[in-house]
């Protein structure tokens, strides 16, 4: 007697799962679904990448009711960096907000592709965040900003010549950097300088030859990330608001060598002043 079954073969389970792993949206999606069930949060409402020097302000916006290991979360991988948390943390803001913090960031320069570098991002917009945070430790082009100074990204220059977009996908970059969330921000320190970050692939440090290039281009900040997150998020519908340490002055404006020794001192430094500044501007999100 001839049976039939409507469950999928072993074949066909092996091809849908092959699909989710190449397809990094429904990849996004497959790690939104575990975060909702580990954490028990249907939705979030923020989100948050905390960069280098900015790692306190978890703790100072609100409740963390759930912590993920970065690595059980589908597509996620340990962050490489030094000084960044391989953690995913759902935290009830003071605000009465969900936020979702992002201590794994995957950075361009480790070689595991655009996708893997946006994969936070997407799964942030999957999880319903409609705002999000981009933080990062950086090298300051303004001589007036030292060490430890916080500045307001407003927009950016990607110098990495990749895209998170593929194909036809043609995404208004105009307005990337909410002005609105930089005025709340402002509303928070009225002092708050704002400039241009540009991402460089790394991880090697800019000559200084290249220093002077990102300045006459417009750049007033240089770093390693966050541009090619915020085009994801643009892409996504998210309002993207950017603050960056400047941790240093770049290469040729600096007298001293470049180390990621001075980059960690400089953000725990800075770090409990930028975080409560922070946690202040979420407040008001």
């Amino acid at each position: 007697m001839h049976t039939s079954d409507s469950s999928p073969s072993g074949e066909n389970a092996a091809v849908s799962t092959a699909s989710t792993l190449t397809d990094p949206i429904a990849l996004a999606a497959a790690a939104a679904a575990y975060i909702a069930e580990h954490t028990g949060v249907e939705s979030h409402d923020i989100a948050l990448v905390l960069g280098s020097g900015w790692g306190e302000a978890a703790e100072l916006i609100g409740e963390t009711t759930a912590t993920l290991n970065a690595t059980d979360i589908p597509g996620f991988s340990a962050p490489a960096v030094q000084g960044h948390v391989g953690t995913v943390r759902s935290v009830l803001t003071t605000a009465g907000k969900r936020a979702l913090v992002l201590g794994a960031r995957t950075h361009f320069y480790e070689g595991k592709g655009v996708r893997a570098v946006v994969h936070g991002v997407r799964t942030a917009a999957a999880c319903g965040a409609g705002t999000l945070v981009l933080t990062n430790g950086c090298g300051g082009l303004n001589e007036a900003w030292t060490p430890g100074t916080p500045v307001l990204i407003r927009d950016h220059i990607n110098l990495t010549a990749a895209s998170p977009l593929e194909g036809a996908t043609f995404v208004d970059l105009t307005d990337l950097y909410s002005a609105r969330l930089r005025a709340v921000a402002h509303e928070v320190d009225p002092g708050l300088d704002e400039g241009v970050y540009a991402q460089f692939t790394g991880p090697h440090y800019e000559t200084p030859a290249e220093v002077q290039y990102a300045k006459r281009i417009g750049a007033d900040l240089v770093g390693m990330s966050t541009a090619l997150e915020a085009i994801a998020a643009r892409h996504a519908g998210m309002e993207v608001f950017g603050i960056s340490l400047v941790t240093n002055l770049a290469a040729g404006i600096s007298p001293d060598p470049l180390s990621h020794a001075e980059v960690l001192a400089a953000g725990q430094a800075a770090g409990p002043r930028i975080s409560r500044l922070l946690a202040d501007i979420i407040a008001r999100l």
